[in-house]
């Protein structure tokens, strides 16, 4: 955000406040950081007041990895600007809270400029946070006819990404302007679907969106419509904005140096075989999901943990992904197929991008209420010798409840474990909250000392 600001105060510098009109695309939260997580999104708030934001529309990162109580709080009673989306529900009462809008006509330069704003649907998540949200092809359609006879210009701001402002420009008309996040696409040049204008600037705040409009009064139509992205990698960081996130550095820093347990030994952590610190997990997800089996990759855990003191700091630093538990139904075929795969290097050391994780590889798969036997010299897919749930070998055709994260059901990883039935995710809570669970608990630590894969020759 620092040089974000910078790029935006250049802008600044050579037009008017009449001639800008400043929008965020969502995604502006991400509880990884330390001043986020420490602030339960107040120093994110605070830092879009401080650039001159006047649109934000909530992507995923806030609606579904804040509780509803912490998201409202954080933007109801902080925000100085609109905060819009015309597919978001309150769960209960069916309607868009208060302090969020749908759309906003705003005046700027002298014409009239309508606002949508529109977010992608995870019910299965939203839900159980309270939120309902509806199907945003529908709602785009009959917010842009609401609209477009009281506008000049009419932009949709999109947390849905690029394949979906596709379809939308394509079928709905109306539409001058679609700026689009969600997806990370980089679009350098903005793209021209039918007569809208589809921008996208990236992910990491690397990149600055810019759309250019000039508007014929005479004919009431736009006469010029272009957007590019401008890199802003190599500008100086705003003072202004640099010095509201050291503060806030410090203070979640003492909120976050909370001790929360001890350890009497460290607790080690590897990526390539299973460890202390990743049974301990597993048997956590498989306790929180009262499941028969827990599966966790590896790749979640960055780090191990030291002897002493522990905090949540410790435990954000090492398992910084906003990712749930959740429970499933998979046959032992499935279950068999994924503990083959994790004896591979080639899942092992996958890089993963996406679905919340914020690790770098996949990492072999930690395990609960499994036994296994392996013979590392047999081929690729027989390597496994004999599997052992509970103390009983494993059924192919029979379904296991199975406490995993939601990161395998949408496909990530290893693959078979996206193919249950009967999911159930497991929110807010994070698997780091987990965690945490299980430091507390000296029996847990003890057992997870114990070794579920076993190397067998011959």
């Amino acid at each position: 955000m620092p040089k974000i600001a910078t790029a935006i105060d250049e802008y600044r510098s050579l037009f008017a406040a009449e001639d800008l009109l400043l929008i965020d695309c969502g995604d502006h939260l991400d509880r990884m950081s330390m001043e986020t997580e420490g602030s339960a999104g107040l120093a994110n708030v605070e830092i879009m007041n401080a650039t001159g934001y006047e649109v934000f529309v909530p992507g995923n990162n806030e609606g579904l990895t804040f509780p509803k109580h912490l998201f409202e709080g954080a933007f109801r009673d902080h925000a100085q600007f609109d905060v819009l989306a015309c597919n978001m529900f309150e769960l209960e009462s069916g309607q868009v809270p208060a302090w969020m809008s749908p759309w906003r006509i705003m005046n700027k330069g002298g014409l009239k400029i309508g606002i949508i704003g529109l977010t992608a649907s995870y019910n299965d998540f939203y839900n159980p946070l309270g939120w309902d949200i509806q199907d945003p092809f529908e709602l785009a359609r009959i917010t842009v006819n609401l609209l477009r006879s009281q506008v000049d210009v009419l932009i949709l701001v999109s947390h849905l990404g690029l394949g979906f402002d596709q379809r939308m420009a394509a079928e709905i008309a109306g539409i001058d302007c679609i700026l689009g996040g969600h997806t990370h696409h980089l679009l350098e040049r903005a793209i021209m679907v039918g007569h809208t204008l589809i921008g996208a600037a990236g992910k990491l705040g690397n990149h600055l969106g810019i759309i250019e409009l000039d508007y014929d009064t005479l004919h009431h139509k736009r006469s010029r419509l272009v957007g590019f992205t401008k890199d802003v990698t190599k500008l100086p960081d705003s003072i202004r904005i640099s010095s509201i996130i050291e503060r806030y550095r410090k203070s979640s820093q003492a909120i976050l140096n909370q001790q929360v347990a001890h350890l009497y030994e460290p607790l080690g952590n590897t990526w390539h075989e299973e460890s202390e610190l990743g049974n301990l997990l597993a048997d956590g997800i498989r306790s929180w999901t009262e499941s028969e089996v827990g599966l966790v990759n590896a790749g979640q855990l960055l780090d191990g943990l030291p002897a002493g003191g522990i905090t949540d700091y410790h435990l954000l630093t090492i398992c910084p992904s906003p990712i749930n538990p959740c429970s499933l139904h998979l046959t032992g075929a499935q279950i068999l197929q994924a503990l083959e795969e994790a004896l591979l290097l080639e899942f092992i050391d996958k890089p993963i991008r996406g679905f919340g994780f914020r690790g770098k590889v996949l990492g072999t798969l930690c395990l609960s209420g499994l036994d296994v036997q392996y013979n590392v010299s047999f081929p690729p897919y027989h390597k496994i010798v004999s599997v052992m749930i509970n103390n009983e070998h494993i059924e192919l055709d029979r379904r296991y409840k199975v406490g995993a994260i939601d990161m395998f059901t949408f496909g990530a990883g290893y693959t078979s474990l996206s193919k249950g039935l009967d999911t159930r995710y497991y929110l807010p809570e994070f698997i780091r909250d987990v965690l945490k669970r299980q430091l507390v608990n000296q029996e847990a630590i003890v057992l997870s000392r114990s070794s579920r894969w076993k190397a067998v020759n011959g």
